[in-house]
C-alpha cells in the first residue's frame, strides 16, 4: 500500500464508511453517537465474546466449594 492510500474500515454500528488516519477520532466508529451505541451494548452484556461458559449460575463459587475434592 501507497504512503499516500488511507485504509477504510466500515463503522461496527451503522456501516459508513470510514478513513482510518487521525482525522477519524472515534475510529473505526464514524461518530460518537456509534461509540457509544457500541459500548451500552456491551455494558448491558448484549455482547459477548464467543467461548464456552466458565461458570453457570448454579455453579456459583461459596465459601465451602472445594473442601471436599481433596
Amino acid at each position: 500500500m501507497r504512503q499516500d492510500e488511507t485504509t477504510v474500515v466500515p463503522c461496527p454500528g451503522c456501516g459508513k464508511s470510514v478513513p482510518w488516519n487521525e482525522s477519524s477520532p472515534y475510529r473505526p466508529f464514524c461518530s460518537k453517537r456509534c461509540q457509544l451505541i457500541d459500548l451500552g451494548e456491551w455494558a448491558a452484556e448484549e455482547k459477548v465474546i464467543a467461548g464456552s461458559q466458565l461458570l453457570s449460575d448454579q455453579d456459583e463459587w461459596s465459601e465451602d466449594s472445594g473442601k471436599d475434592q481433596f
